[in-house]
């Protein structure tokens, strides 16, 4: 099958090595590569003769101006499939997005999925949960030398070669038109992740539950976390920890 990837970060440059060990013909997209979903420059060569399409690009902002982006990024690979015949649509998503309208960026990917379940082409759409790459980055914009405040919302973190080898199912079978959430096995709240991160890291300081703390201080409730029919990836957060200590 040939596939186009689009987009060539975390999960798009991994997802692109696991189609082609999987015997598939992958072109990967990017800005890097020549093709602007913005503008369209580039699609057309990027989609020839694919039958899917994998979309896992994000915007560059994470403000109010994600929402156009979407508009205009989803517009332009959805007619550029149509004219090159793809015949199946995947993007990744995120569980909850559905359920935290207070979040701009959220909202813009509730559009994105929106947008692609009105296109002529059949779909995928693969939500996950918070990735486990992410979860220092998000202690660090609420740490200081001296402790790191985290709220108590409930998470439910993946490894991204977890959402890798998901995506590479979905996009390799028959469109799903509809919603695939993916989430690790395990759930926690989001402070209890910090401790256990640090405890990992050998990291002194303390974590302060903080319900006012970061980004996902908005987020009420279990939203965040999966439901029962979920896939439930396999990597467990604390094995994983081991296996990075120094990174």
């Amino acid at each position: 099958m040939k596939i186009t990837v689009i987009g060539t970060g975390l999960i798009g440059s991994r997802l692109a090595a696991v189609l082609e060990k999987r015997g598939h013909d992958v072109t990967t997209a990017s800005l890097s590569s020549g093709v602007d979903l913005l503008t369209g420059a580039g699609l057309d060569a990027a989609l020839a003769g694919a039958h899917t399409v994998v979309n896992v690009t994000n915007s560059p902002t994470f403000d109010d101006q994600s929402l156009a982006f979407f508009r205009t990024t989803v517009g332009n690979l959805l007619a550029a499939g149509e004219k090159a015949g793809v015949r199946h649509q995947v993007v990744l998503s995120i569980v909850g997005v559905d359920q935290v309208p207070q979040l701009d960026y959220y909202r813009a990917k509730l559009l994105q999925e929106e947008l692609l379940r009105g296109g002529a082409t059949p779909y995928s759409i693969v939500r996950a949960t918070q990735f486990f790459e992410f979860m220092e980055p998000t202690m660090s914009w609420t740490s200081d030398d001296s402790a790191v405040r985290l709220p108590a919302t409930p998470v439910q973190p993946i490894a991204a070669d977890d959402v890798v080898d998901a995506l590479a199912d979905v996009a390799t079978g028959a469109p799903l038109d509809g919603i695939l959430d993916v989430a690790g096995p395990d759930r926690f709240t989001l402070d209890e992740v910090g401790r256990i991160t640090l405890a990992a890291r050998e990291d002194g300081r303390p974590v302060v539950t903080d319900g006012r703390a970061g980004l996902f201080a908005a987020v009420q409730g279990d939203v965040l976390t999966a439901g029962p029919a979920a896939r439930l990836a396999p990597t467990h957060y604390r094995d994983w920890l081991r296996t990075t200590r120094n990174g």
